[in-house]
């Protein structure tokens, strides 16, 4: 007998087949009739009428880092609010498990430095009712959650439970018997639970005191030590980030990408690792891919995990970063109240030598981001509501500035005073090479990638792209202008089974029976990303960007409602899941 029915909607079953017409049938936690489902009991089941609109799977978000969140927050937004059921944390090798008392502070200076995560909330909201790898997953267990959540083993975590203070240091190399513990340590981790392991090779990540993660220059001997534990088992992914997608030096490139698939083939386990396209190295993406498809057509399971949009981030008087943040007069009222700073900034004499300051440090400053995020006004955008994510060169500042005769700088100064100082600007960091999304459309339509890269729960002040499975839609299915639209049955599929099946979740991320019963009910119509915001809701009065959606008239996630028209209904029933699950009978 049914418990709740989804009639007369557009199925996206998840699989990359062409939607249909059809009812749902849900017992329990699970699917158990689709399409006709007229031999069901549904007597006394609730229905949800779901006319003219599209049903799909719960979207799975493999790339977030909601470690420190999950402790104090069932809610796990935004990203539960744009349709997300299930998610990994412990990505690009940093968390907080394991974790011996006296490196607490070490691992939350860590992840604000990596993550820009408010070490002071993360000092107050942080449990720490866990030691080992294993307690920390019966800690996340015993609290409820809107979704459902598994857990990588984080390399920067793990050193350090081991070496100390030395595997703080990517300088230093692990004893054998240091190595061993890693190991061994690790596959106790597998064993109750984790799906697999994460780890980080590149110079961007550091600590909140700019020293590298201490994983980025590990050895070949340690991590082929780690990969060998994951061999023969039966589950077990592993996700890293590499300097090789950023790079110019092609020996580096090649050298990085022979380290990677080595790691895939010792292991004998599914990989997945960065690829963005950066202004500087615009067609490395192209080589890596190539790399891809070579290794998986030798039997190597490695993946490109990319994101579906440019990598965005905001600027505002709020945020962390913001054009004139180097400016020595715009440092002296940086910590003022925001409605303060913003009156200190109408001044024309504080604008005027924060401008001259400005001009002397874009002298300065080498090509590269911070370049880009001081001056890269070419490709700085305003976000509109609801946001158009399908950027435009024609509208930005400098475009702007020109149409109206004055200065960008200028511009971009007098935007950041709108909405009392509240407006954010958009930059694309990665992705917007070309100012188009041609490559974006190639790299997401290559039956090899993951989608991935939301980085939800992170850049509390930079980043907002949890939001990534709204745009995705909204752009590449429904408001395509620049190019052609994707058709939106491989875009359900890319954020449901692909990433699923790839950690090793077969139970969900497709609409048939027996699957879990993780589904969303969307009006396609009125789908949309209201622009972030920051808000101060993390403990500690901790700063974060959040972001709203429109159009998603029910989440069902294991056969309970749990938003329905944008509001949270008050059901957690998510849970962790360990190891990896297996197809329905």
């Amino acid at each position: 007998m049914a418990d709740l029915v989804i009639r007369n909607g557009s199925i996206i079953d998840g699989t990359g087949a062409p939607s249909y017409v059809g009812d749902i049938a849900i017992e329990g936690d699970r699917i158990v009739g689709v399409g006709s489902i007229g031999d069901i009991s549904t007597s006394g089941a609730r229905v949800i009428d779901a006319d003219g609109l599209i049903v799909t799977p719960g979207f799975v978000d493999i790339h977030t880092h909601y470690d420190g969140q999950l402790t104090w927050d069932p809610m796990v937004a935004p990203s539960s609010v744009h349709g997300v059921t299930t998610i990994a944390v412990g990505n690009c090798g940093v968390g907080f498990a394991p974790a011996k008392p006296d490196s607490h502070e070490w691992l939350i200076g860590l992840l604000e430095g990596v993550e820009d995560i408010p070490g002071t909330a993360l000092a107050e909201g942080l449990t720490w009712d866990w030691e080992s790898f294993p307690e920390y997953l019966d800690s996340i267990e015993a609290k409820p959650h809107t979704v459902d959540v598994a857990s990588h083993v984080p390399h920067s975590a793990l050193r350090t439970f081991v070496m100390g203070e030395r595997g703080a240091l990517h300088t230093e190399a692990p004893s054998d018997d240091e190595l061993a513990q890693m190991a061994m340590l690790l596959g106790e981790a597998l064993d109750a639970g984790a799906i697999g392991f994460a780890t980080s090779r590149t110079e961007i990540h550091r600590t909140n005191t700019g020293e590298y993660i201490p994983t980025l220059t590990s050895s070949e001997s340690e991590l082929m030590a780690l990969a060998r534990v994951m061999r023969g088992r039966a589950w077990g992914v592993t996700q890293l980030i590499s300097d090789c997608y950023l790079t110019t030096d092609e020996d580096f490139a090649r050298t990085e990408m022979d380290l990677i698939e080595e790691f895939a083939r010792v292991s004998a386990r599914p990989l997945s690792f960065t690829v963005q396209q950066p202004y500087h190295a615009p067609e490395r993406w192209r080589y890596l891919f190539d790399r891809v498809t070579d290794a998986r057509s030798r039997g190597i399971d490695i993946k490109p995990q990319v994101a579906t949009r440019p990598i965005g981030v905001l600027e505002g008087l709020e945020a962390t970063a913001n054009p004139f943040l180097l400016c020595p007069s715009f440092g002296a009222i940086a910590q003022l109240p925001l409605g303060e700073k913003v009156s200190a900034l109408r001044d024309p004499a504080l604008r005027a030598r924060i401008m001259i300051e400005h001009a002397e440090l874009m002298e300065a400053v080498p090509e590269g981001l911070l370049r880009q995020l001081s001056g890269g006004f070419d490709v700085m955008f305003r976000l509109s509501d609801p946001v158009d994510y399908e950027l435009d060169a024609g509208d930005s500042l400098a475009a702007e500035a020109n149409r109206r005769g004055i200065e960008a700088v200028d511009l971009a100064y007098d935007t950041l005073l709108e909405d009392g100082g509240k407006r954010l600007i958009y930059i694309p960091l990665f992705n917007f090479a070309h100012h188009n999304f041609d490559d974006i459309a190639e790299m997401i339509s290559s039956p090899n990638a993951l989608f991935g890269l939301s980085d939800a729960g992170a850049h509390c002040g930079a980043i907002c792209d949890g939001s990534s499975t709204t745009s995705s839609l909204v752009v590449w299915a429904r408001d395509r202008r620049h190019g052609e639209r994707l058709p939106i049955e491989s875009l359900v599929h890319g954020h449901t089974q692909r990433g699923a099946a790839h950690m090793g979740w077969m139970d969900r991320g497709v609409i048939a029976p027996g699957y879990l019963a993780d589904i969303n009910v969307i009006d396609l119509e009125s789908l949309a990303c209201r622009p972030p915001r920051i808000v101060h809701d993390l403990p500690a009065g901790g700063r974060r960007l959040v972001q709203d959606a429109s159009g998603y008239r029910a989440t069902i996630k294991s056969g309970s409602i749990t938003f329905e028209n944008g509001e949270h209904t008050g059901e957690l029933p998510g849970t962790l899941l360990r190891g990896a699950r297996s197809l329905p009978a």
